[in-house]
C-alpha cells in the first residue's frame, strides 16, 4: 500500500511505528520504566530495551528486581531507592544524572511513582530541570478499572487509606460525595477493615474487587459492598486487591444545592462536618470539578469582597 492509499489514521500510525526505531538513550535522563505486575509476557519490548542499556537501575527491591533481570538476561547495575533511604539514594541519583547516566526507575511491580516512593524523585527531577521519560506498561489501578464494568469516562485514583483513624476519617469524607468510580489499592490483612469503613462512610454500592491481576489466581469479584463483607467474613482474603468502587450517587437537587451555595459556604458545609480546612477545600473541589487552588483563589476573592 502507497502512501497515497493510506487514511489519514493508517499514515498516523504508520509514523508511529517509524518513529519507534531504536535509538540510543539520552545521557542525564531519568527513565521510568513500568514493569509486569504478575504475568512476565507483559513485560515491553521497550521497556526491556532502556533496561538493558541505562547505566544505572534504580530499584524499590532489588531482589525482585535482580529475579527479573537474571529472567530478561540484563547485567545493567542495580542500586537500591526505596521509602526510608530515599533521602540519600535520591541525592546520589540525581548526581549520577547530573553527570550524565542515563538511569531507569522500577518499581516492586507495575508503574513506579504511583503509590511509592518514586512520587520523589520525579519531583526531584522537576525541581532540577532534568529530563524524566515514561515507558508505559502495566498499572494494576488501570487495569482492575477497564475490566470492571463500572464507568471509566472520569476516575479518581485514591491509593492506600491511611492507618492513622484521623487521616483515613478525612479522607473518607473528603470523597463522599464524589460522583466519579474511585480505585483503591489495599493488602489482605487490612481488606476487612477497609471494606466495613467504606460502607460506614460512603453507604452500601457497587465495588469491583480485583485480585492477583495477571496471576495465576487473578480473580474479578463483582458485588456491593456489603456483599463483600458477608464473602470475606466466610474466607480469608488472600493476595494484592485493587478495589474499583462505584461513585456517589448524589441526587441532583442535593448536587444543585452544593454546588449553588458560596465557595466559602461549601467550604463550611465540609468543615460542619469535621473536617480541617484543606481537607474540605478539597472536597469542595471535588464536588465542583475545580483544582484546590481555584477554591482558595475562590475563597480569599470572597473574603476580601466581604
Amino acid at each position: 500500500m502507497t502512501t497515497e492509499e493510506m487514511t489519514y489514521e493508517e499514515q498516523a500510525f504508520d509514523g508511529q511505528l517509524c518513529q519507534s526505531a531504536e535509538k540510543p538513550l539520552t545521557g542525564g535522563t531519568l527513565y521510568l520504566v513500568a514493569t509486569p505486575i504478575g504475568n512476565l509476557e507483559d513485560m515491553t519490548l521497550r521497556g526491556i530495551r532502556v533496561l538493558r542499556d541505562a547505566d544505572l537501575i534504580a530499584a524499590e527491591d532489588t531482589r525482585r528486581t535482580a529475579g527479573l533481570l537474571n529472567h530478561l538476561g540484563i547485567k545493567t547495575p542495580l542500586t537500591s531507592y526505596f521509602q526510608h533511604n530515599e533521602k540519600i539514594k535520591g541525592a546520589f541519583i540525581i548526581e549520577k544524572l547530573k553527570e550524565g547516566a542515563a538511569v531507569a526507575l522500577v518499581s516492586d511491580a507495575g508503574t513506579p511513582a504511583i503509590s511509592d516512593p518514586g512520587e520523589e524523585l520525579v519531583r526531584l527531577c522537576a525541581e532540577k530541570n532534568i529530563p524524566v521519560v515514561p515507558v508505559p506498561g502495566a498499572t494494576a489501578a488501570i487495569s482492575a478499572l477497564i475490566s470492571s464494568g463500572l464507568p471509566t469516562g472520569r476516575f479518581s485514583f485514591e491509593g492506600f487509606l491511611s492507618v492513622n483513624k484521623k487521616s483515613r476519617r478525612d479522607h473518607l469524607l473528603e470523597i463522599q460525595h464524589n460522583p466519579h468510580t474511585m480505585i483503591f489499592y489495599e493488602a489482605p490483612h487490612k481488606l476487612r477493615r477497609t471494606l466495613r469503613d467504606l460502607r460506614d462512610f460512603l453507604g452500601d454500592r457497587k465495588i469491583v474487587l480485583a485480585r492477583e491481576i495477571t496471576k495465576i489466581h487473578e480473580e474479578m469479584i463483582r458485588t456491593t459492598l456489603s456483599g463483600a463483607i458477608a464473602l470475606y467474613e466466610k474466607q480469608e482474603p488472600k493476595g494484592e486487591y485493587v478495589l474499583v468502587l462505584e461513585g456517589a450517587q448524589v441526587a441532583e437537587e442535593e448536587f444543585n444545592d452544593l454546588n449553588n451555595l458560596s465557595v466559602l459556604e461549601h467550604i463550611n458545609h465540609y468543615t460542619a462536618m469535621g473536617l480541617d480546612v484543606k481537607a474540605a477545600q478539597k472536597a469542595v473541589a471535588a464536588d465542583r470539578g475545580i483544582s484546590k487552588r481555584e477554591v482558595y483563589a475562590a475563597a480569599l476573592l470572597e473574603k476580601e469582597e466581604k
